[in-house]
């Protein structure tokens, strides 16, 4: 099942990448987050109170908060440069760039979560970084 949710995340991220260029083209990208930002806060809350989880987090321990509160401080980051980018350069391109992120994240659980590289996990990074160059490198530098 974790494929489909990964799937269905990958197609919900390109199509709210392709929604925010669009919606970019008169607003100021910190203004276009903070518009979606909110918008993030009252779906995650109502999904979590529809579903009656709102309890669960009263379980949450000291080191998790911690986590969760710099992972969200790092999205918060993660996508006001995105935006960012997006304003200045085509979806297509910022986003094959943003997306190397897969090949930092390789990297950082190697060396954090001590998980275990093969050569297939070598061989798809190299190929993100490969396709991020080419793309990027398609259409010149993609700034508007």
């Amino acid at each position: 099942m974790w494929i489909v949710y990964s799937l269905l995340a990958a197609f919900c991220a390109a199509c709210a990448i392709t929604l925010s260029k669009a919606g970019l083209k008169n607003v100021n990208p910190t203004v276009a987050f903070a518009v979606q930002a909110i918008l993030i806060l009252i779906v995650s809350w109502s999904v979590l109170l529809f579903q009656k989880k709102v309890p669960e987090m009263a379980k949450i321990d000291q080191g998790s908060w911690k986590f969760l509160i710099c992972a969200g401080v790092l999205t918060t980051l993660s996508s006001l440069f995105q935006f960012n980018a997006l304003k200045l350069g085509d979806a297509a391109l910022v986003s094959s760039i943003e997306r190397l992120s897969l090949v930092f994240a390789i990297i950082l659980a190697v060396l954090f979560l001590k998980e275990q590289l093969n050569w297939k996990i070598l061989c798809g990074a190299g190929l993100m970084i490969c396709g991020a160059l080419v793309i990027t490198l398609s259409n010149g530098s993609g700034a508007k």
